[in-house]
Order: structure tokens, then C-alpha cells, then sequence
């Protein structure tokens, strides 16, 4: 249960001097937040997965998928998209956090937030100071002016107005905490655009190099195909083969050229997203071009301690924002049951003649205290304050799930770069079985040892594992780069100039 101070609407007295003590000993009613704790973890060793991890992949030598060591406690850079050593993606990604609107409504937000902050901060911390002038016509009667007949004046006054509200038992003080945790959301939400957009840009540049990869692997497909073809063509002519085994081939090649479209399509498309998420028109020219061959992938892999996981993540501390923010309230709520004492005062000068205003004689003040104290309000007070304690209990069961699925996040990242490595290992085995079992019948076929059906086979085993293979290793760089984003993205490590506007603290 939420820790609160519970008090009895209808006891004034009792409220009256429990709002005096609050004021003298400088506390705010409400609770106090504290950040929640890591979750526990039952295994250490393997505190994601079920089953403990490798220490490090496997490799598969000749596609440039070198074993990758998962490294427990390792920090992660700032830039950490540069872990693939690619000049164009660094430029490209910097590019787009620059542009990217996105970026940019995010980083209003928080200047909005901020800005909100301030202005109720001022009105509520300080007295409020007004001046005001007038003047003013005015037809007395006879009995109020005792001038026979009445009489017209004219009068004129200039004052300085002076109010300020007692923050007795705090509940400014809760106001400006909720607010401030408000900002301190918008700061966090700034830093997940941030990490969303540099890993939304770094996955769309490895599927690019990925259906760069499968068009080449189907166009030497198609190119070994139209080879094939030809050779069955003066066979055919020759009367070596029947003319079923021309129309075989030629519907063998039809159907490998009708993947290729598709694959260009989607090329296409994959380009336009990256110039939109680099804040450019999808047409715009002079975006680079990715292939799996300019990209490397890093030999570390970091394995962030739960602890630091859930003061890294973005989204964990954007919802622990909104949790202290739900506490706040309940402090609102609870001080709204206390007396409210007003100051005021103010200092002016009055009369009937312009020549007279500013003597002494014309000097009018006041000073004056309210108290407010509810008494009967049919249970309104009470039922926000319990809206309140809902709201807080929501907002903590939000943050208990956004933390679980931060942990299933690295947990199934963690797996799938795992089994990506034994697959691309797989992978290229068969491709390389298929490309030698091509070339061994061609060979045959040529000495008419074997049919031109062996050679369909051969040839559509040898494109599927030639995709499959591009494939694989594409999964392998877009799940390294999201076990970089599941860990939060190094944004602690920033430097000055690198960072992004409204970039939150180091993670303590």
C-alpha cells in the first residue's frame, strides 16, 4: 500500500495544528518517491535465458561471419552503429538525426515541457505582483455625496497588488515534483526517438545489402540459367534431346527472372525509407549504397548486468518518470484536504483630481489572510485522493511490464544471435554443396552422363541456398544491431557535442 497521511475532513482543529507542524518541520504530505529496485534474478550466470549462453558463436568462415564473444558487464559506445565500420552508414545515421522530424517534434515536446515547468513554477513559488490604473465616472446621489442634488465625480486610482499562497503542507511542492517528473518523461522520450531512429536506420541499410545480395544471387542464377539454355537449344537442334527439354529449361528460367522484380521492388522501397529517415524525399539522390561486404560485424557483443539494464533502457526510465509523476499526485490530492492560507495586500494612491493623486493624503492600503479549509464537499476530496492511489498503482504495474519486456527484449535477442550464427554456419555449408553439386553436373551433363533435369535441380537448389545464405547473414547484422538497441544504445557515453538535445544524465 502507498504510504500516505490520512487526516479526518471535519476535525479542524486537528487539521489547523497538523498543517502547522507540516509547515514548521519543511515536509510535504504524500509520499515520497523512490526509484524502484532491479528485478532479482534467479540464475547469474544466465540472467536473460533459461539456458546460459555460449561464451561466444559460431563462426562461418568465407562469409565474412566470424565468431562474435558475448562479454557480461561490457559498456557500449555512444555512436554505437560505428561497431560496423561503415563511413557512409556513420554519415547517414548522423545525417538523420539531424533532419529527421521526428527528432525534432520530440525535442519541442520537451522544450514545451520544460517551458510548462517554468511558468507554473514562477506563479507558484513567488509572490504575484500586479499593478493597475484607472479611472472611473461615477453619479452620486444626493444622500451618498450630501451635495444637493447629487453629484458627477471622476475617480481616479494607481495601485500595486500583492498575493501570495502559504505552501503550508506541501502541496506546491507535489505540483512542481509532478511537473518536474513530466519533463524529466519528455527527456527520456527524446532519448528513445533518438535510439528508435539510429536503429530503424541501421536495419533498413543491412536490408538493403541483404536484397543487394539476393539480386545478385538470382541474376547469376538467371546468367547460369540462359547458359543452360542455350547448351539444351543446339542439343535440341542436333537432335540429342527432346524439344520438352528446351521448354523445360526456358520455363525454368521464366520462373527464377519473376523473383526478380519483386526483390527490385522491394530495393526500391528499402531506399525510399532510408531517405525519409534521413528527413529527405524519398526521390532525393545521393544516398549510398549498402552491400553486406561493406559492413563488419563487431567480434564483442555487450552483455549489460540487470541492474544497469533497467537504468539504460529509454523506455524503463520514461515509465519510471510517469511513476513518480502518479506520486506527485497523490500529494496534490492529499494536501487539498488542508487549510489554504492567502496573503495579500496592496498599496495605491486615490482621488477625484489628476493634481491630488500622488499626496499622501491619497495613500489607500490594505493587507489582509484567508483561510480555507474544506468541511463538506460530499466525499469529492477523499475520492480523488483514492483516484490518485489508482492512478499510482496503474502507473507501477506499466513499470513492472515495460521491464519485463525489456528483459524478454535482450533475452530474445540474445537467443536469436545465438541461433543466427549456427544457421549462417548452415547456410553457407549448403550453398557451398550446392554450388559444387552444380558444377559437378554440368560436368556430367556436357559428357551426357546424367539428363537436363539434374541440372534444374542442381540449378534451383543452388539459388534457394544462395538466398537463403544472403539472408542469414543479413539476420546476423540486424540482430547485433538490436542487441545494441535492447541494451539502451550508449547514450551515458555521449559527449558533449555528440549528443542530442535534452540528452538525460548518466544512468547512476
Amino acid at each position: 500500500m502507498i504510504p500516505t497521511i490520512c487526516m479526518h475532513p471535519r476535525r479542524r482543529a486537528g487539521t489547523l495544528a497538523a498543517a502547522i507542524a507540516l509547515a514548521l518541520s519543511g515536509c510535504a504530505v504524500g509520499p515520497d518517491f523512490k526509484a524502484p529496485e532491479a528485478p532479482k534474478v534467479e540464475n547469474e550466470q544466465s540472467p536473460y535465458t533459461q539456458l546460459p549462453l555460449p561464451a561466444q558463436t559460431e563462426s562461418a568462415p568465407g562469409t565474412g561471419g566470424a565468431a562474435q564473444t558475448f562479454v557480461a558487464g561490457r559498456d557500449i559506445p555512444a555512436l554505437w552503429w560505428q561497431v560496423f565500420r561503415s563511413e557512409p552508414l556513420d554519415a547517414l545515421v548522423r545525417s538523420a538525426i539531424e533532419r529527421n522530424p521526428s527528432m525534432v517534434a520530440a525535442q519541442a515536446a520537451l522544450r514545451q515541457a520544460q517551458e510548462t515547468y517554468n511558468a507554473d513554477r514562477g506563479n507558484r513559488t513567488l509572490p504575484a505582483v500586479s499593478a493597475q490604473a484607472g479611472v472611473q465616472r461615477e453619479r452620486l446621489t444626493q444622500e451618498s455625496s450630501g451635495i444637493p442634488g447629487g453629484a458627477a465625480l471622476t475617480v481616479l486610482n494607481a495601485s500595486v497588488n500583492v498575493s501570495y499562497t502559504f505552501d503550508m503542507v506541501g502541496g506546491i511542492r507535489r505540483e512542481l515534483e509532478g511537473l518536474q517528473a513530466a519533463v524529466d518523461y519528455q527527456r527520456w522520450q527524446v532519448e528513445a526517438t533518438y535510439l528508435t531512429l539510429t536503429a530503424n536506420v541501421i536495419t533498413t541499410a543491412i536490408q538493403e545489402a541483404s536484397l543487394r545480395a539476393q539480386i545478385r544471387a538470382t541474376q547469376d542464377v538467371i546468367d547460369a540459367s540462359g547458359e543452360s539454355l542455350r547448351l539444351v537449344q543446339k542439343q535440341a537442334e542436333l537432335g540429342a534431346v527432346a524439344r520438352g527439354a528446351v521448354l523445360t529449361q526456358s520455363a525454368q528460367l521464366a520462373q527464377t527472372r519473376a523473383t526478380l522484380p519483386g526483390l527490385e521492388k522491394a530495393l526500391a522501397q528499402n531506399r525510399h525509407l532510408l531517405n525519409v529517415y534521413a528527413g529527405r524525399l524519398p526521390g532525393d539522390s545521393g544516398l549510398p549504397e549498402f552491400t553486406l561486404e561493406s559492413l563488419q560485424l563487431p567480434a564483442d557483443l555487450p552483455v549489460s548486468v540487470p541492474s544497469a539494464l533497467v537504468r539504460q533502457r529509454p523506455d524503463i526510465r520514461a515509465s519510471e518518470a510517469l511513476l513518480h509523476e502518479a506520486s506527485a499526485q497523490i500529494g496534490v490530492a492529499t494536501a487539498a484536504l488542508y487549510p489554504q492560507i492567502t496573503l495579500s495586500g496592496s498599496l495605491g494612491q486615490q482621488s477625484t483630481e489628476l493634481s491630488d493623486l500622488f499626496k499622501s493624503s491619497s495613500r489607500v492600503w490594505s493587507v489582509g489572510a484567508g483561510l480555507l479549509q474544506p468541511i463538506f464537499n460530499g466525499g469529492a476530496l477523499q475520492a480523488k485522493k483514492r483516484a490518485a492511489e489508482a492512478a499510482y498503482d496503474q502507473a507501477e504495474a506499466q513499470y513492472r511490464q515495460t521491464v519485463l519486456n525489456a528483459f524478454l527484449n535482450v533475452a530474445n535477442t540474445l537467443r536469436a544471435l545465438d541461433g543466427d550464427a549456427q544457421s549462417l554456419a548452415a547456410q553457407a555449408e549448403a550453398a557451398a554443396l550446392a554450388k559444387e553439386s552444380l558444377d559437378l553436373v554440368n560436368r556430367q551433363y556436357q559428357l551426357g552422363a546424367v539428363n537436363y533435369l539434374s541440372i534444374l535441380d542442381a540449378q534451383r537448389t543452388y539459388q534457394q541456398t544462395r538466398v537463403a545464405l544472403a539472408q542469414s547473414q543479413a539476420a546476423r547484422y540486424a540482430d547485433t544491431a538490436a542487441l545494441f538497441q535492447a541494451l539502451g544504445g550508449g547514450w551515458w557515453n555521449r559527449e558533449v557535442a555528440d549528443a542530442a538535445p535534452g540528452t538525460p544524465p548518466r544512468p547512476q
